[in-house]
Order: structure tokens, then sequence, then C-alpha cells
């Protein structure tokens, strides 16, 4: 058996956690630059705000019915994202974290155990602990677990733990549910099956193998399969590095002076490496870009981008955050305003995979580690930020998030204050 772990309404959930007023009044996160919505509460939906929408377009239905509004905070995110992980981590030997709120849980090794209760236990264990409402769903396979995780949030009956395993409830299920909601059929099957008249995931599993083979491939048969209790998807255990990793903004409004560009590539190279350091990861090669506001035609345009090769793959934050800012004089152009900047970390590798040159200096690359682990543990000590690079200036990045909820969890500044009376 496996269980699909799935936070609902994740973003607005976190914020909830520390408010407790927000409880029944609708919510909604907006995206970076405050642009659009990226998470609803269920009251939000029910407003009609659809995932996306820009807020500029639903600020009359946000004053009206007095929807509250936050920007994105990634690091409360995360922070709550790892605490639910953790308890997961109590109900099975191995875990897949799938994305920020969803996580796999292998149960083949559990004997002699009610699924349902089980799935249910969960849940409230993850509600009690971190207060974030999650939908367990367990199934004989990994897509029917994500089809049983989304009926917990249909019913609240459920009460936020589902066990689907008979054949004969399976069927009922899958005959109502639109084959567009199907864990690993995209849009571009959706209208090859719709022309076929396929509307739901049993209509799916009552065509040919070699039908649904013709039209979306092995990975179309391998869900053909596991709709019908067939086991076809592997399971990860463990982190899964990624192979190259990019971290890019929108400004709020353009940037004309080099200097001040300059400044956010660093601080996007910064955060690159923390990143490759916290996969235990080297890269080869950085990829620097800006480019200017498409949509302000009567500007001057411009899309630039530099690639940086290091002669020995690193992680380094002094040689990487160097590097990404020496590239910005390659790619500045005087009169021109960049809306966009970021830096790509390509050709990623294992640390213990990396291929060391023999003309390295084996002596200075000793020294920048250690420069490094000493900038490493300040920031780990005393806040992220806490020390970084001149060039890095103030170190923040230059966006607009005007509703930002405090980081509750991740800095002792903004711990909640509770006064008794």
């Amino acid at each position: 058996m496996f269980a699909l772990a799935d936070c609902n309404n994740f973003f607005a959930s976190c914020e909830r956690a520390f408010r407790p007023d927000l409880q029944g009044r609708p919510v909604i996160v907006l995206s970076n630059n405050d642009g659009c919505a990226i998470a609803r509460s269920n009251e939000a939906k029910a407003l009609g705000i659809r995932m996306g929408d820009p807020y500029f377009k639903i600020r009359h239905i946000v004053e009206k019915h007095n929807v509250a509004v936050f920007s994105g905070n990634m690091a409360l995110y995360g922070d709550m994202s790892q605490r639910v992980r953790w308890v997961l981590e109590e109900f099975a030997p191995a875990i897949e974290v799938y994305s920020i709120d969803e996580a796999f849980l292998d149960l083949r090794g559990l004997k002699g155990i009610d699924f349902d209760s089980y799935a249910k236990a969960i849940s409230a264990r993850c509600r009690k602990m971190t207060t974030i409402p999650v939908s367990v769903g367990i199934a004989p396979t990994k897509t029917l677990a994500k089809v049983a995780s989304k009926l917990c949030k249909q019913y609240p009956k459920l009460n936020g733990g589902c066990y689907m395993h008979r054949p004969q409830d399976i069927e009922k299920v899958l005959k109502k549910y639109p084959v567009e909601d199907v864990w690993g059929i995209g849009r571009r099957s959706v209208q090859k099956l719709h022309a076929r008249y396929v509307r739901t995931a049993y209509d799916f599993i009552s065509l040919p193998e070699e039908a649904v083979r013709k039209m979306m491939g092995v990975t179309g048969v391998r869900t053909w399969k596991e709709l019908q209790g067939i086991p076809c998807i592997g399971f990860e255990d463990g982190f899964d590095a990624r192979q190259s990793i990019c971290v890019s903004r929108s400004f709020s409004t353009e940037i004309y002076d080099c200097g001040e560009l300059r400044e956010q590539i660093a601080n996007f190279a910064s955060a690159v490496a923390q990143k490759l350091r916290k996969q235990h990861s080297l890269t080869c090669e950085i990829a620097v870009f800006a480019y200017t506001n498409r949509f302000k035609e009567d500007l001057p345009q411009t899309h630039a981008s530099f690639l940086v090769t290091f002669p020995t793959p690193t992680s380094e934050q002094r040689e990487i955050v160097i590097a990404a800012a020496s590239a910005v004089k390659e790619i500045f152009r005087k009169g021109y305003g960049y809306k966009k900047a970021g830096v790509i970390a390509a050709r990623v590798t294992d640390m213990s995979d990396a291929v060391r040159s023999i003309f390295e200096d084996a002596d200075a690359s000793e020294k920048e580690h250690r420069i490094t682990s000493a900038l490493d543990a300040i920031n780990r000590t005393y806040g992220d930020g806490t020390l970084k690079l001149a060039v890095q200036g103030s170190g923040k990045i230059r966006n607009t998030s005007e509703k930002q909820s405090p980081h509750y969890t991740t800095r002792w500044n903004e711990i909640p204050k509770v006064s008794i009376k």
C-alpha cells in the first residue's frame, strides 16, 4: 500500500497557523511582487477567485468580502513543510517528498493494520502537531492514492483519511473522476482523450492498452495500469538532487543602474550557492541573465545572458558570487530598464562524483572552503544573511512584498508575542 499526504490549501493554511482570527475568513496568497493569486482558502475559492488571477483584477472582490491578503512567505512555508514531514516520518519506514505540500508514504512493509483508521490517524496527528489540515489517501498504487487524497477534500465526513482498495469502490470513484484530474495525464493528452469521448478515469481504463500506448506512450500505459491497481511507479526514498538550480526574480520597478543590477545578481548567486551546498552538489558553470519588460513595448527591449565556466566544479560562496557579479558588465546595457534577472547553475554533479583538475591549487581551494564553512556557520547561528559579501549590498532582493506575514518560525525577532491580561 501507498499513502499520499496532501496539505490542504497549504500556503493559506500556513498563514492561518499563527492567526486563529483567520479561521472561516477567505485568505489568498500572492506571487512574487504581489502579482497574482497562487493560493486560496476554500472560502476564497467560493468567491470565484481562481488560481493565477492578477491581484488588480480581483481587488474589488477582496475589498467587498474582507479577504485576507498575504505576500508569499517561502521561508515560513518551507519550515512548516518540514514540520509536517517530521510527523509523517513517524508513520512510515520511508517517505518520498513530491512537492512542498505533498509526500508519498511507503506502507508496503506494514502488516495487520486498519489502513482506514491509519489514514485518519496520520491526518489527525499532523493537525495536532502543526495545525495544517492534511488529506491522506491510501491505496494499492501511488496514482490511486492521489485520487483517494482528493476525496478527503471533497468529503469532510472522511475526517482527513480515505482507504480505497476494494475493486467495486475504485470503479465507483473512477466513474465520476474527471480524466483531466488524473495524476500523470497532461493537457495535450486530455485533448486527445476528449476527442475520443473519454471524460472520466473509468473511460480511460476502459480503453485498449494499445490505444493508450499509441496516444500517450509508455507513460500513459503506466498511468492506465496504476488506475487498475497495478503498481508501476517506483518509490524514490530519500532526497533527489536537482540537476540544475535557478534563482530569479521580477523586480517591482525597472533597474537602470549597473551597480544595482550587480547587487541583485550577487544575491541570486549567493542563494544558488547555498542551494548547491544544501544538496551536497557542485556546479561546473553558471548562466547569468537579465531582460527588460516585454509588456512595455514603448521602451527599448533586450534579453541578454552570459555563461561562466569554472575550471573545477564548485559550490564555494565567494567563487560563485564574484563570477556572477563580474558577468553583469557583459550583459548590462546603459539606457535599458531591467525587469527580471537570475542565475542558473548548470551541469550540477554530486560532490562525491566530481572530477578535480590536476592543475587545481589545493591550498587555495581548502582556504576557500574554510571561508565558506565559516560563513555558513555564522549564518546558521545568527540568522540567514547576517554575514554576506560586500557586493551583495543590503542582501535584500528587490521586489514588492508589502503584505508579507512575519517569519514566525525562522527569525528570533519575529517569534509571536503573547500577552496575558
